[in-house]
């Protein structure tokens, strides 16, 4: 699953520069994750940079963006490679 930021979300700043995808933007009103990019830092680090780093613990998996590990890790090597200009099939 992609994770999503709550409206528990105190704007304190600290998840955005932890995103290895950039998937991590301000909203409107608070910071928002884009599902797309999202991999739950599947491919980066172990564990979700973003999650380890919220004080208010207001980032849970997104029901409405289910995904397998392998889904994730296919998401991961997609936004990777496209960063490095190459194409995936």
């Amino acid at each position: 699953m992609a994770l999503m930021i709550t409206d528990a979300c105190i704007n304190c700043d600290v998840c955005e520069p932890e995103c290895p995808n950039d998937a991590i933007s301000m909203g409107p009103l608070i910071y928002v994750i884009d599902p797309a990019l999202c991999t739950e830092c599947v491919g980066h680090f172990e564990t979700s940079q973003c999650v380890e780093v919220c004080p208010v613990a207001c980032i849970p998996l997104d029901p409405a963006h289910e995904e397998t590990r392998d889904e994730l890790h296919a998401k991961y090597l997609r936004i990777t490679d496209a960063k490095r200009g190459r194409t995936t099939s």
